[in-house]
């Protein structure tokens, strides 16, 4: 040990003092070397001048060279360092000051900083600048400017400073400098961004081995759809579907359902979905685009990385981290169908080690309601029919088929058997009350703090709530639908472990049909027992035969029977009718109320770890996890009948091995994965990979993949439990089901002579077996890289065969699950199979294809930068499914354009950016469970302009969806999905 006095220089801190015995351990090289390097840091209005000490010490050049490089006007003995004493840049000191190394300040976390530039000098706002190998990090102001704190006691430090489009630089400080410029180059690809999604690890998006897409801040901001997922088919090879404003569902390389269930939707790599529905409700609950730092889109088979689900891609939304985006981020919007938008982020390191964060977001608009009034099915009576007729968007039309074997009062007229009268329905606009608003509010917290440079820890909560319209089996008016999200993560430079819990809640969610049915069942007096709906057929029944016998031949009294009718109905107008409504939106008894109930948690616990394997570039990854789901909705969307939760389960494992070979141009991947469920067998998915860079800055990439991947159905599919009177929907995880195919009900005659002939039945029946995983084998090859010049490609082409393809089926059969007899069948049919109280029903469920179902496709974008203040964008997408072996009936809701083609613009001069994008989507079929039809071509213009007042932190923003309001029907009875524009500015200050 040893003692030194030390006298301060005049105008030292206050509390310092003079004379004070101070004692300090030697350390390692002779042991001040954290007392020099405190010495760097200036405090108050001192300033060191001269150093000396009183006893020899043992130091290194590196470290007087520190501070000598921090303050050149330092002079340092160099008496008693005779090592020292040729230093020509440590001059003896003439009047000496003693330094007290124990009292003074511990600054080993010194700060860094200066300017992030251009070659031509000008600033690059928004570049991050990391400390290598650790979370240490932050992002350069409007001018430019960063500040960063970091440790020079342990040696040189290396600076990580990267921006879109330029090439990243690294810079080795021996010590802390205070006017670090640093140029950044134009990248010679232009495509030098970082992925971490397509192999878990870092990389560049070149040499990805499969096709990926990757949004930066910048490209999100200028995105102006009211749903950030709706923006995203700009990109090749992606098809968004929006069921309303709010509600949109992505697909890649085709299946692009209502619940996008082949596609997983990360934020942070916590699954979006909401358990209940195995879906992610577009952004409904994920995080404001005022946080979002990067979108990664994986197309095609990905679960050898990601486990079940991944069968057809993942998207991964990358949220900021405070450490490095800090400070205050404001946006406010206001525009067309009263849309009022507004964002608040606020992120601050409370000290070099602890951070936080905050989100706040609110939106609301006028929702698009849907309007198709085509006739659902082309077995049902044409549009405009004076029997009435199913339309796609009315609800509670009901159907019935006047029959023989029930008569209405007074008789049914004969002439009117084998007919099928519907009643008028209800639309949107009269069932939501005019309420056609739509909204959402989500709030978000996360605080992180650094154990030690290179590991984090994260605990994080998040609510979401909003209102919208979603359609799957049906179409759901969903009000204040939402989640919870809980994670806790502990993270550094080779792995993570990561513990996250969701619970969502419907809210006060309703279905449009079931409202529409309940509303016709409804008394006609209050308390009486003859329904709407038994006024309507009755009278129809009665109209009819009176006309007829007045002489009316039978189309006219077709059509006095529909007017007769048409006035008994409950009018929208009538007090009466906004007094049941809200009677059965509120009420969730099955058969008496139209209310959705589940309240469902999910718990995902999973780990990575990076190991390097020698120096010859070879590196193991290996994780798990495991999770588990607790369903409940009191028996009103899963057959929880008895209240208890319905608990299932998965859990899996996964490895992969990558090697650089041949001066890192080629480089070659195998992943594997294990999954097992509680319901189904064990399965295996295995990835291969090879890329191979060709060229002087390896700007040519071409790669080769060979993957298998599978979907576990999901717990809709399984467990599902829904009566919508036309058909039961049920889950298919048990025995499966007995039946028979829906042929044989076309008519009383049909049905007749399969009842009076036992063999002629028999060809009729229909078997569906208990669900399995749906696997996917798929072979892509692709390139991407710099064609000539300053045009870039990226190219791809998959071909895809699924075994076990879970598609749906529509059969008659007891909900039980056992074939109905001959009585049942009988009875049930003049309500065709719809009466709530019978166990023979029309059946809608899940089941695996025996037959293979292949598609294949190809993608190309195409970009040429000719400025930064110009650059032009298009690309292509084919998509080809093969149903030649596929039974009839059987629906793959492929629901996918065979062309689809995007062109656009975008650039910065100055302060001003700009985009503009043009979509064309080729029409198609659509199968959906609650309808099914042709969608017809459609286009959208999309454009952005933004204006930076660089002195006030402030970005006038300007955005148009649809600007020309053309056809943009993405769902067949869903919205059109028309014009929406608006103003607004974000203000950012750091």
């Amino acid at each position: 040990m040893r003692t030194h006095t030390a006298h301060w220089p005049q105008g030292a801190r206050p509390g310092w003092q003079r004379g004070v015995p101070a004692i300090s351990e030697p350390g390692v090289n002779g042991g001040f070397t954290r007392v020099y390097a405190g010495f760097i840091e200036k405090h108050g209005t001192a300033s060191w001048s001269q150093l000396t000490f009183a006893a020899p010490l043992h130091t290194s050049l590196g470290t007087l060279t520190c501070m000598k490089s921090y303050y050149p006007s330092l002079l340092v003995t160099t008496a008693l360092l005779p090592q020292l004493a040729s230093a020509t840049a440590f001059p003896a000191a003439t009047t000496p000051v003693v330094y007290n190394a124990a009292v003074a300040p511990n600054l080993a976390e010194v700060p860094v900083s200066g300017k992030v530039l251009t070659d031509e000098g000008a600033p690059l706002p928004g570049a991050t600048v990391f400390i290598k190998g650790t979370f240490i990090g932050t992002s350069t102001d409007q001018q430019g400017n960063f500040r960063v704190s970091t440790d020079f006691a342990n040696g040189p430090v290396t600076l990580v400073f990267s921006y879109v489009g330029f090439d990243t630089r690294e810079i080795q400080l021996q010590a802390p400098e205070q006017a670090l410029n640093v140029g950044l180059t134009p990248s010679a690809t232009l495509l030098n961004e970082t992925i971490v999604s397509a192999s878990r690890i870092e990389e560049n998006i070149l040499r990805a081995p499969v096709t990926i897409d990757k949004l930066s801040t910048r490209q999100i901001e200028r995105i102006t759809t009211p749903e950030i997922l709706s923006g995203l088919g700009q990109l090749k090879g992606i098809d968004v579907s929006s069921a309303s404003m709010l509600f949109t569902s992505v697909s890649t390389r085709g299946f692009n359902t209502a619940k996008s269930e082949r596609v997983v939707q990360l934020v942070d790599y916590m699954d979006t979905q909401l358990p209940s529905l195995n879906l992610s409700p577009g952004n409904l609950v994920g995080i404001p685009e005022l946080d979002m730092e990067s979108i990664e889109i994986i197309h095609g088979a990905a679960s050898a990385l990601y486990g079940a689900n991944a069968l057809s891609g993942v998207i991964l939304f990358n949220s900021k981290d405070p450490f490095v985006y800090e400070g205050l981020s404001v946006r406010l919007r206001g525009g067309e169908r009263n849309l009022l938008d507004g964002q608040v982020r606020y992120a601050k390191k409370l000290t070099e080690k602890l951070a936080f964060k905050l989100n706040a977001s609110a939106f609301r608009a006028d929702d698009w309601l849907a309007q198709n009034y085509e006739a659902t099915q082309s077995s049902d009576n044409p549009a405009g029919s004076t029997l009435g007729y199913n339309a796609v968007n009315r609800y509670g039309e009901g159907g019935y088929t006047f029959n023989p074997f029930q008569q209405l009062p007074g008789g049914t007229n004969s002439e009117l058997y084998n007919k099928t009268a519907y009643l008028p329905g209800f639309t949107e606009q009269q069932l939501t009350a005019n309420d056609n608003r739509t909204s959402s509010y989500r709030l978000q917290g996360a605080v992180s703090y650094l154990l030690r440079n290179d590991l984090k820890l994260t605990v994080e909560a998040k609510h979401a709530e909003g209102t919208a319209t979603y359609q799957n089996l049906s179409r759901f008016r969903v009000k204040g639908l939402g989640s919870n999200q809980y994670r806790v993560e502990l993270k550094s430079s080779k792995g993570f472990v990561r513990a996250y819990t969701t619970q969502d809640f419907s809210g006060k969610s309703y279905e449009f049909n079931q409202l529409g049915t309940l509303l016709q069942q409804s008394p006609v007096t209050e308390g009486g027992s003859f329904s709407f709906q038994e006024l309507f057929y009755a009278t129809y029944n009665n109209a009819y035969t009176q006309a007829r016998r007045a002489g009316q031949l039978p189309d006219a009294a077709l059509a006095t029977a529909q007017a007769a009718a048409n006035a008994t109905r409950l009018q929208p107008s009538d007090p009466r009718f906004n007094t049941l409504r809200e009677q059965i939106i509120e009420n969730r008894v099955p058969g008496v109320g139209a209310q959705q109930y589940f309240k469902s948690y999910l718990h995902d616990v999973s780990a990575q770890r990076l190991f390097t394997l020698g120096e010859a570039g070879t590196n193991l990854i290996v994780g798990g996890a495991y999770r588990q789901y607790r369903l409940g909705s009191k028996g009103l969307l899963f057959s929880d009948f008895d209240g208890k939760r319905i608990v299932n389960y998965e859990y899996g494992a996964y490895a992969q091995l990558t090697q650089t070979l041949f001066e890192e141009r080629l480089k070659l991947a195998l992943a594997g994965r294990v999954d097992n469920f509680k319901n189904f067998d064990a399965a295996f998915s295995p990835r291969v990979s090879a890329v191979y860079s060709v060229g002087k800055n390896k700007q040519h990439n071409f790669r080769a993949s060979y993957a298998q991947a599978f979907r576990s159905p999901s717990q809709l599919e399984q467990f599902l439990y829904s009566d919508i009177r036309n058909a039961v929907l049920l889950g298919n995880v048990g025995n499966g089901f007995q039946g028979y195919n829906v042929a044989l009900f076309d008519s009383p005659q049909t049905l007749g002579a399969g009842l009076a002939n036992p063999a002629l039945l028999q060809t009729y029946q229909y078997d569906a077996a208990s669900l399995g995983l749906e696997q996917v084998k798929t072979v892509e090859i692709g390139y991407k890289g710099a064609l000539i010049g300053s045009l870039y490609a990226d190219v791809s082409y998959f071909r895809n065969r699924y075994d076990g393809f879970i598609g749906t089926q529509l059969f008659v059969g007891n909900t039980d699950g056992s074939r109905p007899t001959a009585q049942q069948l009988s009875a049930g049919y003049s309500t065709a199979y719809s009466d709530q109280s019978k166990p023979t029903r029309v059946l809608y469920t899940y089941v695996n294809s025996t037959r293979e179902v292949k598609t294949q496709g190809v993608t190309a974008g195409l970009t040429y930068y000719f400025h930064k203040a110009f650059n032009l964008t298009g690309n292509y997408s084919l998509n080809v499914i093969d149903k030649s072996d596929l039974p009839a009936g059987f629906q793959t809701s492929f629901n996918t354009p065979k062309h689809k083609y995007n062109v656009g613009a975008n650039g910065q001069t100055g302060n001003l950016s700009y985009s503009i994008n043009y979509r064309w989507v080729q029409g198609h079929l659509q199968e959906m469970p609650f309808a099914v039809g042709n969608i017809r071509d459609y286009s959208t213009t999309d454009a952005y302009l933004g204006y930076l007042v660089s002195k006030w932190g402030t970005t006038f923003q300007a955005g148009i969806s649809n600007a020309f309001d053309t056809n943009n029907t993405q769902v067949y009875g869903g919205p059109q999905v028309g014009r929406l524009g608006y103003l607004g500015l974000r203000f950012d200050l750091q």
